[in-house]
Protein backbone atom coordinates (compact mmCIF):
# COMPACT_ATOMS: atom_id res chain seq x y z
CA UNK A 1 0.00 0.00 0.00
CA UNK A 2 3.21 2.10 0.65
CA UNK A 3 4.31 1.95 -2.24
CA UNK A 4 0.60 2.45 -4.09
CA UNK A 5 0.82 5.49 -2.38
CA UNK A 6 3.80 6.80 -3.42
CA UNK A 7 3.56 6.04 -7.06
CA UNK A 8 0.59 7.98 -6.97
CA UNK A 9 1.75 11.25 -5.22
CA UNK A 10 4.50 10.60 -8.11
CA UNK A 11 1.79 10.79 -10.82
CA UNK A 12 0.13 13.41 -9.66
CA UNK A 13 3.01 15.31 -8.97
CA UNK A 14 3.75 15.02 -13.00
CA UNK A 15 0.79 15.77 -13.67
CA UNK A 16 0.89 18.94 -12.01
CA UNK A 17 4.56 19.41 -13.74
CA UNK A 18 2.50 19.34 -17.06
CA UNK A 19 -0.07 21.01 -16.06
CA UNK A 20 2.46 24.12 -15.32
CA UNK A 21 4.07 23.61 -18.17
CA UNK A 22 1.44 24.19 -20.75
CA UNK A 23 0.62 27.09 -18.61
CA UNK A 24 4.08 28.75 -18.65
CA UNK A 25 3.99 27.62 -22.78
CA UNK A 26 0.89 29.56 -22.92
CA UNK A 27 1.97 31.99 -20.61
CA UNK A 28 1.60 34.99 -22.87
CA UNK A 29 -1.34 34.28 -24.56
CA UNK A 30 -3.38 33.96 -21.26
CA UNK A 31 -1.87 37.17 -20.19
CA UNK A 32 -3.34 38.86 -23.41
CA UNK A 33 -6.71 37.20 -23.29
CA UNK A 34 -6.77 38.45 -18.95
CA UNK A 35 -5.90 41.96 -20.45
CA UNK A 36 -8.91 41.98 -23.01
CA UNK A 37 -10.94 40.95 -20.60
CA UNK A 38 -10.37 43.36 -18.08
CA UNK A 39 -9.97 45.78 -21.08
CA UNK A 40 -14.15 44.82 -21.82
CA UNK A 41 -14.63 44.83 -17.76
CA UNK A 42 -13.92 48.37 -17.64
CA UNK A 43 -15.59 49.61 -20.50
CA UNK A 44 -18.94 47.98 -18.87
CA UNK A 45 -17.75 50.16 -15.73
CA UNK A 46 -17.42 53.37 -17.54
CA UNK A 47 -21.12 52.60 -18.87
CA UNK A 48 -22.06 51.91 -15.49
CA UNK A 49 -20.15 55.35 -14.25
CA UNK A 50 -22.32 57.10 -16.76
CA UNK A 51 -25.74 55.76 -15.81
CA UNK A 52 -25.08 55.94 -12.37
CA UNK A 53 -24.04 60.26 -13.06
CA UNK A 54 -27.32 60.55 -15.13
CA UNK A 55 -29.25 59.21 -12.33
CA UNK A 56 -27.27 61.70 -9.72
CA UNK A 57 -28.01 64.80 -11.93
CA UNK A 58 -31.72 63.72 -12.12
CA UNK A 59 -31.78 63.19 -8.26
CA UNK A 60 -29.78 66.78 -7.86
CA UNK A 61 -32.84 68.09 -10.37
CA UNK A 62 -35.56 66.96 -8.50
CA UNK A 63 -34.01 68.57 -5.15
CA UNK A 64 -33.96 71.06 -6.38
CA UNK A 65 -37.29 71.66 -7.56
CA UNK A 66 -38.32 69.96 -4.44
CA UNK A 67 -36.63 73.20 -2.36
CA UNK A 68 -37.87 75.35 -5.50
CA UNK A 69 -41.54 74.31 -4.21
CA UNK A 70 -40.82 74.61 -0.57
CA UNK A 71 -39.43 78.36 -0.67
CA UNK A 72 -42.95 78.48 -2.61
CA UNK A 73 -45.28 77.15 -0.09
CA UNK A 74 -43.82 78.91 2.55
CA UNK A 75 -44.59 82.35 0.71
CA UNK A 76 -47.87 81.34 0.36
CA UNK A 77 -48.56 80.87 3.73
CA UNK A 78 -46.73 83.77 4.82
CA UNK A 79 -49.61 85.35 2.80
CA UNK A 80 -52.03 83.19 4.50
CA UNK A 81 -51.20 84.57 8.37
CA UNK A 82 -51.01 87.95 6.50
CA UNK A 83 -54.49 87.82 5.14
CA UNK A 84 -55.46 86.34 8.99
CA UNK A 85 -56.21 83.17 7.74
CA UNK A 86 -54.42 80.45 10.03
CA UNK A 87 -56.97 77.55 8.38
CA UNK A 88 -55.28 78.33 5.02
CA UNK A 89 -51.52 79.06 6.82
CA UNK A 90 -52.01 75.28 8.51
CA UNK A 91 -53.16 73.36 5.66
CA UNK A 92 -50.13 74.96 3.36
CA UNK A 93 -47.92 74.02 6.34
CA UNK A 94 -48.83 70.50 6.15
CA UNK A 95 -48.24 70.42 2.19
CA UNK A 96 -44.77 72.21 3.28
CA UNK A 97 -43.71 69.30 6.26
CA UNK A 98 -44.99 66.52 3.02
CA UNK A 99 -42.49 68.20 0.99
CA UNK A 100 -39.96 68.20 3.51
CA UNK A 101 -40.20 64.44 3.72
CA UNK A 102 -39.81 64.24 0.11
CA UNK A 103 -37.00 66.55 -0.24
CA UNK A 104 -35.37 64.47 2.58
CA UNK A 105 -35.53 61.06 0.93
CA UNK A 106 -34.19 63.03 -2.35
CA UNK A 107 -31.60 64.05 -0.47
CA UNK A 108 -30.52 60.60 0.27
CA UNK A 109 -30.38 59.24 -2.80
CA UNK A 110 -28.65 62.11 -4.58
CA UNK A 111 -25.92 61.52 -1.68
CA UNK A 112 -25.95 57.64 -2.64
CA UNK A 113 -25.96 58.22 -6.22
CA UNK A 114 -22.80 60.73 -5.34
CA UNK A 115 -20.89 58.68 -3.31
CA UNK A 116 -21.49 55.61 -6.05
CA UNK A 117 -19.82 57.84 -8.50
CA UNK A 118 -16.95 58.77 -6.34
CA UNK A 119 -16.25 55.08 -5.75
CA UNK A 120 -16.82 54.18 -9.47
CA UNK A 121 -14.24 57.20 -10.52
CA UNK A 122 -11.88 55.84 -7.84
CA UNK A 123 -11.83 51.90 -9.03
CA UNK A 124 -11.79 52.95 -12.52
CA UNK A 125 -8.94 54.96 -11.99
CA UNK A 126 -7.07 52.48 -9.94
CA UNK A 127 -8.20 49.66 -12.68
CA UNK A 128 -6.60 51.66 -15.59
CA UNK A 129 -3.50 52.10 -14.26
CA UNK A 130 -3.04 48.26 -12.95
CA UNK A 131 -3.77 47.54 -16.21
CA UNK A 132 -1.70 49.81 -18.05
CA UNK A 133 0.73 48.52 -15.91
CA UNK A 134 0.38 44.92 -16.70
CA UNK A 135 0.20 45.58 -20.37
CA UNK A 136 4.03 47.02 -20.15
CA UNK A 137 4.97 44.38 -17.73
CA UNK A 138 3.71 41.97 -20.77
CA UNK A 139 5.46 44.10 -23.26
CA UNK A 140 8.48 43.99 -21.53
CA UNK A 141 8.07 39.76 -20.95
CA UNK A 142 7.60 39.68 -24.76
CA UNK A 143 10.67 41.43 -26.07
CA UNK A 144 12.80 39.33 -23.45
CA UNK A 145 11.13 36.52 -24.77
CA UNK A 146 12.07 37.87 -28.42
CA UNK A 147 15.74 37.63 -27.17
CA UNK A 148 15.90 35.07 -25.22
CA UNK A 149 14.45 32.49 -28.37
CA UNK A 150 17.36 34.56 -30.27
CA UNK A 151 19.85 34.10 -28.01
CA UNK A 152 18.88 30.10 -27.63
CA UNK A 153 19.35 29.90 -31.64
CA UNK A 154 22.30 31.13 -31.94
CA UNK A 155 23.66 29.38 -29.08
CA UNK A 156 21.98 26.12 -30.59
CA UNK A 157 23.98 26.98 -34.07
CA UNK A 158 27.11 28.13 -32.86
CA UNK A 159 27.51 28.38 -29.33
CA UNK A 160 27.74 24.23 -28.81
CA UNK A 161 30.13 23.73 -30.86
CA UNK A 162 32.19 26.37 -32.11
CA UNK A 163 33.68 24.35 -35.24
CA UNK A 164 30.72 25.53 -37.74
CA UNK A 165 31.69 29.12 -36.89
CA UNK A 166 35.31 28.22 -37.33
CA UNK A 167 34.63 26.61 -40.70
CA UNK A 168 32.01 29.56 -41.86
CA UNK A 169 35.29 31.55 -41.26
CA UNK A 170 37.61 29.68 -42.95
CA UNK A 171 35.15 29.58 -46.12
CA UNK A 172 35.43 33.03 -45.66
CA UNK A 173 39.05 33.74 -45.89
CA UNK A 174 39.29 31.48 -49.00
CA UNK A 175 36.76 33.51 -50.76
CA UNK A 176 38.66 36.37 -50.04
CA UNK A 177 41.86 34.90 -51.08
CA UNK A 178 40.92 33.46 -54.59
CA UNK A 179 39.04 37.35 -55.04
CA UNK A 180 42.67 38.50 -54.37
CA UNK A 181 43.97 35.79 -57.03
CA UNK A 182 41.68 36.82 -59.15
CA UNK A 183 42.12 40.66 -59.38
CA UNK A 184 46.10 39.74 -59.44
CA UNK A 185 45.44 37.34 -62.89
CA UNK A 186 43.63 40.33 -64.38
CA UNK A 187 46.10 42.55 -64.00
CA UNK A 188 48.67 40.59 -64.92
CA UNK A 189 46.76 39.53 -68.21
CA UNK A 190 46.32 43.33 -68.91
CA UNK A 191 50.00 44.22 -68.66
CA UNK A 192 50.81 41.36 -70.92
CA UNK A 193 48.38 42.33 -73.54
CA UNK A 194 49.71 46.02 -73.24
CA UNK A 195 53.00 44.52 -73.90
CA UNK A 196 52.20 42.44 -76.70
CA UNK A 197 50.73 45.38 -78.55
CA UNK A 198 53.24 47.42 -78.09
CA UNK A 199 56.09 47.14 -81.24
CA UNK A 200 59.51 47.01 -80.34
CA UNK A 201 60.97 48.79 -83.41
CA UNK A 202 58.85 51.66 -82.44
CA UNK A 203 60.37 51.61 -78.98
CA UNK A 204 63.72 51.70 -80.55
CA UNK A 205 62.78 54.35 -83.09
CA UNK A 206 61.51 56.71 -80.30
CA UNK A 207 64.59 56.09 -78.36
CA UNK A 208 66.25 57.61 -81.25
CA UNK A 209 64.44 60.32 -81.42
CA UNK A 210 63.54 59.58 -85.06
CA UNK A 211 59.47 59.08 -84.24
CA UNK A 212 57.86 60.85 -82.24
CA UNK A 213 53.88 61.00 -81.07
CA UNK A 214 53.64 64.05 -81.43
CA UNK A 215 54.44 64.46 -85.57
CA UNK A 216 50.67 64.83 -86.56
CA UNK A 217 50.71 68.04 -84.08
CA UNK A 218 53.79 69.42 -85.93
CA UNK A 219 52.60 69.00 -89.10
CA UNK A 220 49.42 70.53 -87.77
CA UNK A 221 51.51 73.57 -86.39
CA UNK A 222 53.53 74.41 -89.45
CA UNK A 223 50.23 74.54 -91.67
CA UNK A 224 49.03 77.01 -89.27
CA UNK A 225 52.01 79.02 -89.65
CA UNK A 226 52.01 78.96 -93.26
CA UNK A 227 48.37 79.74 -93.30
CA UNK A 228 49.12 82.89 -91.09
CA UNK A 229 52.00 84.04 -93.17
CA UNK A 230 49.73 84.34 -96.01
Amino acid sequence: MAILSKLITALRGGINEAGEAIIDTQALRILDQEIRDADSELKQAKEALASVMAQQKMADKQVVETQSKITEYEGYALKALDNNDEVLALEVAEKISQLENVLAGQQKQAKAFAESVTNLRQTISQTEINIRNLKQQVDIVKATESVQKAQSAVSQRYGGSTAKLQTALDSLDRIKQRQEKNAATIEAKNELAQSENHDPLDAKLKAAGIKSENQNAAIILAKLKEKNAK
